[in-house]
């Protein structure tokens, strides 16, 4: 199994708070940092490696189990802008190989390995469930579905490609909470093979502002997500789930 691998870069990217999956990745040039700052980011990065050397070996024996012709080659990365906020997204590059990212204020804010394990097992399992390509999907079926309705009313061009951008936007928020669920339920279970505490990582999640049950909301509700680890987690240990599995 090869090691654990990380990229301290600069990314340019648009991203929502532990899920935002977005298709590319553009690397922007490096900016001078000072030597404090650079001090901390080699802390944060030494905190990330010591986790993922045992998170990669299992998050890509998953991957290859539950999946066909998906690439499971993972790469790491860290992106070292200093302004930004605590974030942790899921993407893919260019030729397909699943990316995982952290900022460097996402490393300070987790308060042990149990945490950032549990961050880096759900965003892995966004890749490994398909979560991109079926938003993708989704916001490819709203787009067309509003922009023929709007097509069919008469409506002018412009109308209609404004019709179509709502109906993506719509169609690409119908499932996410699903799909965020479905992340929190594989990453518990990825966590607990690697050795870490999916409920001591769960905990990172309540600390979060709580986004409640809103409609067409991209994240559940953190009591729904803190249940779902919590019964998975149960499942563990009664045997239901097998290791490994």
């Amino acid at each position: 199994m090869p090691s654990f691998r990380f990229l301290l870069a600069i990314l340019s990217l648009a991203v929502t708070l532990l899920s935002g999956c977005v298709p590319t990745m553009a690397p922007m040039p490096q900016t001078e940092i000072s030597p404090e700052d650079r001090q901390r980011a080699e802390v944060a990065v030494s905190r990330l490696v010591a986790v993922g050397d045992r998170m990669e070996p299992q998050i890509e024996q998953e991957c290859r189990k539950r999946t066909r012709k998906l690439n499971c080659d993972y790469l790491f990365v860290v992106d070292d802008r200093l302004d930004l906020d605590a974030n942790a997204f899921q993407t893919t590059d260019r030729s397909g190989r699943p990316v995982i990212g952290v900022t460097l204020a996402m490393i300070a804010e987790v308060r042990n390995a149990d945490e950032l394990a549990f961050v880096i097992g759900h965003e892995a399992a966004h890749h490994i469930a398909g979560h991109i390509a079926a938003r993708e999907r989704d916001a490819a079926v709203g787009a067309a579905y509003l922009g023929r309705a709007v097509q069919a009313q008469g409506a002018d061009p412009l109308t209609v490609q404004r019709a179509r951008r709502i109906g993506a936007e719509i169609g690409s928020r119908l499932y996410s909470k699903d799909y965020e669920l479905e992340a929190d339920r594989l990453g518990t279970i990825i966590t607990w093979d690697a050795g870490y505490d999916p409920l001591k990582g769960a905990q990172f999640f309540l600390r979060l502002p709580d986004p409640g049950d809103k409609t067409l909301g991209t994240h559940p509700p953190n009591k729904l997500r803190f249940d779902v680890v919590r019964d998975t987690v149960a499942q563990l240990r009664a045997g239901k789930i097998p290791a490994g599995s």
